[in-house]
């Protein structure tokens, strides 16, 4: 959208999935990149063919604890994500039977585990992590939902209200998807100077870990956890 045939066509605005969900809901958005979650709270159309998804270990999405996952009583949050945290409280009460009380926490790693028997780690802070280094039990929430269900997990899609998901708009998002892939080699070595990681880490997580392409298995992997997920009423 910025460098590609597409640069220019729709006014953009950067925010994680979260704030783009809530800018949907204001209306002060037309489009955007929302957790699948936010399906089960708002009445949006989705964009089909891109958006976040997983095949397995998704490596930014870890569930650190203390304990095996089937004795955790308490679990400290990182609650930018609303996807991840309905998806760590599937996994530990359909799959570990455990339904442990949540505290909202900021992604400190240390600060959770000391107030709580584990922690929900998520985004950047969690690719900083080596989960092999660490003494505690760690679960890739990615890798715990295909051995669950034998499907992909889709973490966010783009979405709109009626009316603004067109033909049009489809087509270029998607050529935007296939644009961006292309050229691979330049968004890793932009981002790793950017977030401060090894081009090797980038390009193992925007090529090995993360799907951004979607198709008819991905989707019914997001039917099925927008059917154990709860719906939420907007505040």
């Amino acid at each position: 959208m910025l460098h590609g045939p597409q640069r220019g066509m729709f006014d953009l605005e950067f925010r994680i999935p979260a704030e783009c969900a809530d800018q949907l809901a204001s209306g002060a958005a037309d489009i955007g990149i929302v957790p699948s979650f936010e399906l089960t709270r708002q009445d949006l159309v989705i964009l089909p063919g891109a958006g976040i998804a997983c095949h397995g270990a998704v490596r930014t999405i870890l569930l650190i604890s203390k304990c095996p996952a089937a004795e955790i009583r308490t679990l400290a949050v990182d609650s930018s994500s609303r996807t991840s945290v309905e998806l760590v409280r599937v996994i530990l009460e359909r799959k570990y039977c455990a339904s442990p009380r949540r505290i909202s926490h900021a992604p400190d790693l240390d600060a959770m585990l000391a107030m709580a028997d584990a922690a929900l780690i998520i985004g950047d802070p969690a690719l900083h992590i080596d989960p092999a280094s660490l003494p505690w039990h760690v679960y890739d929430l990615g890798a715990e939902w295909l051995e669950m269900t034998g499907l992909p997990m889709v973490f966010a899609v783009w979405a709109g209200h009626k009316g603004a998901i067109t033909p049009a708009v489809v087509e270029a998002f998607n050529e935007s998807c296939r644009y961006g892939l292309a050229h691979m080699d330049e968004i890793v070595a932009s981002e790793s100077v950017a977030r401060g990681f090894p081009e090797v880490v980038i390009r193992e997580y925007l090529t090995r870990h993360i799907v951004h392409e979607l198709g008819e298995r991905e989707y019914r992997g997001m039917e099925l956890f927008l059917n154990y997920a709860i719906p939420v009423t907007p505040v």
